[in-house]
C-alpha cells in the first residue's frame, strides 16, 4: 500500500516530508489571523488531539526563518494567496513546549525547564550575534543556554530572547506556548502527595508567562496550548486581548480531532472502509463546541494497524498516554455521592451538571462541580449535545474505548475497597463446593460496587480475579492450560487444591443456569485441568452474570475432577 501513517508524529515538516498522510487543518491559521484579534489566544484540549502538530504547522507557517512553501503545497491555506504573501516566512517566531519540564521534585523540574530554554537558546544562537542585539541581553542569553541563569533570568527569559529577535529581524515576534501547564499538573499531583510544589512551579510558570503576555512591545501575537485553562487571576492576570477556547467553546471546534468526513476520506485512501463501524464505535463521540471528532491519536494507531493488519481488532491506546488517577480520585469521593451519576454514565446515559472551563490545578478537587468539569476538559466524558450553550450541560462517555477506561478504575476501586471478611467467606464457599453461598456474595460484592446494565463479559472477568487478589493465593487470569485459557486459575499450593473458573455474561436473568452449564462445558472441552499435576482437589466452577447478579455452579460429574 502507498497509504501510510505515522504514528506519535508531532513535527510538521517531518510529517510532510516523509511523505504519511496528513488531514489538513491549516485552514486554522488563517482564521486565527483573519478572523480575531486576539493578542493571545489559548487552546485547551485533552492530550493526544493534535495540539503539538498544530504548533508545529503554525511555526513552520509563520517562521521567518523558514522557506515553507514546498511542504504547504497543496493544502487549503495555500489558497489564501494574498494572505499567504503577506504572512507565510514573514515573522519571527519563537517556540517553547513545556511538556518535559515536570518531575516528582521541584528542583528537578525546574532543572528540566531551565535545560527546555536552554535548548531554545540553541536553536536560534545565531541571534545572539545581531550587531543590533543589546550586549547585555547576548550576556542573559548565554547564561541561559549554559543552564546558569538567574531565577529572574528565567521569569525574564521569553520576553528577552524575543526582544533580541526583533532586534535582528525589525519585526514583532510570534510567540507558541505548546503544553504550559504540564509543570503545574505534575506539581498539583505532587501536593496531594503531601510532598508537592504547586505554589512554587506557579510562580515560576506565572513569572515566565506574564513578562512575555503582559505589555509586551515585542509581541505580535501568542498561541498557548494546554489541557486546562488556568484561572486568569493566578496565571493570565493583566493579560490584554486574551481570548480562550475550550472544548465547550464552537470557533475552533473542527480543528482539534478528525470530523467524520475526515475519517471517511482517510479510511478511503487506506483501502479500509469497512472497518468504519469499528472505528466509530470505539474512537469517535467527542463534541467539541458544536462540531463531532474522533480522536485522533486513536484514529492513526489503529490505521497503523490496519494496514498491515486488516483484521486487527480495536485497542485502547489512550489510556497510557493521560494520568488516570483523577477518576479514581473522584469515584473514591464518598463526600460528593457520584456513584449514581457513574452508573447513569457507564450504562450510556446523561447526567446534567454545572461545569466551568477556568480552574486553578490547587482546588480542581475543591467541589464537585470542578471534578465534572476537569473529567470534560480531559476527554473523560463529553458533551452530549453540540448545540446545548450555558454552564449547565449534558455529559455522556463519548466511545468505549473510554467505558473501558471507566470499567478498569471501578474495578481497580473494588480492589482497593473490598470487605476482607465478605472475601474470606466466598473463598471458604468456593473452597467447601457450596456454590450457592458463593453465588450469593459474589452478587453481594457487585451490589457494593458501581455497576451498570452493559458490562461486557472482560469486565467480570476482572472482577472475580480482583475479588481474590489478596487472599494469599497465586491468581493467573487467561493463562494458557490444556487446549485454551480458563478465565481464572486460582492455586493453593500448601494444600494441593485449585479452582479453575470460567465466567459467562448473560443477556438476561433466564439465561444464568444456561450459561453456567456452558461455562462448565466448556472447561470439560478445553480439558482446562489438564496439567495440574500433583493437586490432590481441582474444583471447576462455571460463572455466569447480569447485571449486578451471579450465578455459581460446581462441576461435580468431571472423572477426577472437584470430587
Amino acid at each position: 500500500m502507498d497509504f501510510k501513517v505515522g504514528v506519535g508524529k508531532s513535527d510538521f515538516v517531518a510529517l510532510r516530508e516523509s511523505g504519511n498522510y496528513y488531514v489538513d487543518k491549516t485552514e486554522l491559521i488563517y482564521e486565527l489571523v483573519n478572523d480575531t484579534d486576539n493578542e493571545v489566544t489559548l487552546f485547551t484540549r485533552p492530550r493526544r488531539f493534535g495540539k503539538t502538530l498544530m504548533m508545529s504547522m503554525i511555526e513552520n507557517f509563520f517562521s521567518i526563518r523558514k522557506n515553507s512553501e514546498s511542504i504547504f503545497e497543496g493544502l487549503a491555506i495555500t489558497g489564501h494567496e494574498d494572505f499567504c504573501k503577506e504572512w507565510m516566512n514573514q515573522y519571527p517566531v519563537l517556540f517553547i513546549s513545556f511538556k518535559d519540564a515536570e518531575a516528582d521534585e521541584f528542583d528537578v523540574a525546574y532543572a528540566k525547564l531551565k535545560t527546555v530554554i536552554a535548548d531554545v537558546c540553541k536553536g536560534i544562537s545565531d541571534i545572539s550575534s545581531g550587531e543590533t542585539v543589546n550586549s547585555f541581553d547576548v550576556e542573559v542569553f548565554n547564561r541561559l543556554q549554559a543552564q546558569t541563569g538567574t531565577d529572574a533570568d528565567i521569569q525574564n527569559s521569553l520576553k528577552m530572547i524575543m526582544r533580541m529577535m526583533n532586534a535582528v529581524y525589525g519585526k514583532k515576534v510570534i510567540l507558541l506556548i505548546d503544553e504550559y501547564d504540564v509543570p503545574l499538573a505534575k506539581a498539583s499531583e505532587k501536593d496531594k502527595a503531601k510532598n508537592g510544589y504547586y505554589s512554587k512551579m506557579l510562580d515560576v510558570i506565572k513569572g515566565i508567562m506574564s513578562t512575555a503576555l503582559k505589555d509586551n512591545e515585542f509581541l505580535q501575537f501568542a498561541v498557548i496550548t494546554g489541557c486546562l485553562r488556568i484561572a486568569k487571576e493566578s496565571i493570565f492576570t493583566g493579560t490584554n486581548n486574551f481570548a480562550s477556547y475550550s472544548v465547550i467553546d464552537k470557533n475552533f471546534s473542527e480543528y482539534f480531532g478528525f470530523t467524520d468526513e475526515e475519517v471517511d476520506t482517510m479510511l478511503a485512501a487506506a483501502d479500509r472502509t469497512a472497518r468504519k463501524i469499528t472505528i466509530k464505535e470505539w474512537y469517535d463521540g467527542y463534541v467539541f463546541g458544536n462540531s463531532f471528532v474522533y480522536c485522533p491519536w486513536d484514529v492513526i494507531n489503529f490505521l497503523s494497524e490496519l494496514r498491515k493488519y486488516p483484521d486487527a481488532r480495536p485497542k485502547n491506546y489512550w489510556k497510557n498516554t493521560s494520568h488516570n488517577g483523577i477518576l479514581l480520585t473522584f469515584v473514591k469521593r464518598t463526600d460528593f455521592k457520584v456513584k449514581g451519576k457513574f452508573e447513569v454514565l457507564m450504562n450510556g446515559g446523561k447526567i446534567m451538571q454545572t461545569i466551568t472551563d477556568e480552574l486553578t490545578y490547587d482546588t480542581l478537587h475543591s467541589s464537585e462541580d470542578n471534578l465534572w468539569s476537569v473529567l470534560l476538559m480531559t476527554g473523560y466524558i463529553t458533551k452530549a449535545d453540540a448545540e446545548e450553550e450555558g454552564e449547565t450541560v449534558s455529559l455522556k462517555i463519548p466511545n468505549r474505548e473510554i467505558a473501558s477506561i471507566f470499567e478498569d478504575t471501578v474495578v481497580k476501586l473494588f480492589k482497593e475497597t473490598i470487605d476482607t471478611n465478605m472475601q474470606k467467606s466466598m473463598m471458604e464457599a468456593f473452597w467447601n463446593k457450596d456454590a450457592e453461598e458463593a453465588g450469593r456474595i459474589v452478587s453481594e460484592l457487585l451490589w457494593r460496587t458501581i455497576s451498570y446494565n452493559d458490562y461486557h463479559e472482560d469486565y467480570y472477568h476482572a472482577f472475580l480475579a480482583g475479588a481474590f487478589v489478596g487472599m494469599g493465593y497465586e491468581v493467573e487470569s487467561n493463562k494458557e492450560k490444556g487446549l485454551g485459557r480458563p478465565d481464572i486459575l486460582l492455586k493453593d499450593e500448601d494444600n494441593r487444591r485449585a479452582i479453575i473458573i470460567e465466567a459467562k455474561k448473560s443477556d438476561k436473568e433466564s439465561d444464568l443456569d444456561r450459561d453456567c452449564d456452558e461455562a462448565i462445558r466448556q472447561i470439560v472441552t478445553e480439558k482446562y485441568a489438564e496439567g495440574l499435576y500433583g493437586y490432590e482437589q481441582i474444583l471447576c466452577y462455571g460463572v455466569a452474570f447480569f447485571q449486578k447478579q451471579a450465578k455459581v455452579k460446581l462441576l461435580t460429574n468431571g472423572v477426577g475432577v472437584g470430587l
